[in-house]
C-alpha cells in the first residue's frame, strides 16, 4: 500500500486528465475563497494601513539587507517552526499536522500530474511521502481536535461540539483519513469490491468541502499568519513595534498563586 501510487490504479477507470483538472479546480477555489475572504473581512486592508501607521513611528530605516535578514529569520523561526506557540503539545500537534499536510498535498500533485498514467512508473518515494503525510495530518489534526482545542481544553466544552470555525480542521482530517482508507482498500485488488469506491467518493467530497469552504473556514489564515509574523519582526527591528509600548525592563511578579495550576486561558 505505502509503495503504491493510488492514482495510477484509479487511472484504470478515471482518465488522468480528469484528476488533473480536479486539482486545478481546487486551486481556483482556494484563490477565489481567499479573495472573497479578503474583500469581506477587509483584514488585508487593515494590515497595510496598520503597517503604514507603524512606519511613521519607526526609529530607524532598515536597509534592504536588514529587511532580508529579518524576513529570513521570521520564515525560519516563526513560520517554519511556529515558535509563537511555545515548546508544548499545541506546537507539536500543529507542526505534525502542518508538515503532514504539506507532504500530502505535494505528493498528491506530483503523482497526479507526473505519474497518474497507467504506463508510468512512480518512484517509490512519492507514495511514501503521500501516505506518511496523510498519517501525520490525521495524527496532528486528531490530537488538536480531541485534546487541545481552546473550547474543549479551557472551557470544558464537549469534543463533539462543532462550529463554523472547525470546518477547516475537520475537512483536513477527513480528506487525509478517507484518502488513506481508499488507498488501502484499493491496494487489496480484490474482484468485485465496492467499498473502495465509497471511500473514493468520501475522499472527493471532503476535498470539495476543504478547498471549496475557504470563505467559511480558517483556511485563509494559512496565508495571513506568515504575513503577520513577518510584519511583526520588521516592526520590532525598526523600533515601531506596531505602535505598542516597549516591554517593561522589570522582573515579572505574578505572586505564588500562579504556581498552583498550569495556565489554560487564551
Amino acid at each position: 500500500m505505502v509503495l503504491t501510487n493510488p492514482f495510477t490504479i484509479l487511472a484504470e477507470t478515471v482518465p488522468p486528465v480528469f484528476m488533473q483538472w480536479f486539482v486545478i479546480v481546487m486551486a481556483i477555489l482556494v484563490v477565489t475563497g481567499t479573495l472573497l475572504d479578503i474583500i469581506h473581512k477587509k483584514n488585508v486592508k487593515y494590515f497595510f494601513e496598520n503597517a503604514k501607521k507603524a512606519k511613521l513611528s519607526a526609529k530607524k530605516t532598515l536597509s534592504s539587507g536588514e529587511k532580508i535578514s529579518v524576513i529570513s529569520k521570521a520564515i525560519v523561526k516563526d513560520i517554519a517552526t511556529t515558535s509563537e506557540l511555545g515548546a508544548g503539545k499545541r506546537r507539536a500537534a500543529h507542526l505534525l499536522g502542518m508538515y503532514g499536510t504539506i507532504l500530502f498535498w505535494i505528493g498528491s500533485a506530483i503523482m497526479i500530474f507526473c505519474y497518474s498514467a497507467q504506463s508510468s512508473e512512480t518512484p517509490s518515494i512519492w507514495p511514501i511521502i503521500w501516505h506518511v503525510g496523510a498519517i501525520m495530518t490525521v495524527l496532528g489534526g486528531s490530537w488538536f481536535w480531541f485534546f487541545l482545542r481552546v473550547d474543549v481544553y479551557s472551557e470544558a466544552q464537549p469534543w463533539y461540539r462543532i462550529i463554523k470555525a472547525d470546518l477547516f480542521v475537520l475537512a483536513l482530517i477527513a480528506s487525509s483519513l478517507f484518502g488513506l482508507i481508499w488507498s488501502y482498500l484499493q491496494s487489496l485488488n480484490l474482484n468485485d469490491r465496492w467499498d473502495d469506491k465509497v471511500f473514493l467518493v468520501l475522499f472527493i467530497v471532503s476535498n470539495l468541502v476543504l478547498f471549496g469552504g475557504v470563505y467559511w473556514s480558517k483556511f485563509a489564515h494559512m496565508f495571513y499568519k506568515p504575513g503577520a509574523a513577518i510584519q511583526k519582526n520588521l516592526a520590532e527591528a525598526d523600533g515601531s513595534r506596531d505602535n505598542l509600548p516597549p516591554a517593561a525592563d522589570a522582573p515579572e511578579k505574578f505572586g505564588l498563586g500562579i504556581k498552583r495550576e498550569e495556565p489554560k486561558n487564551y
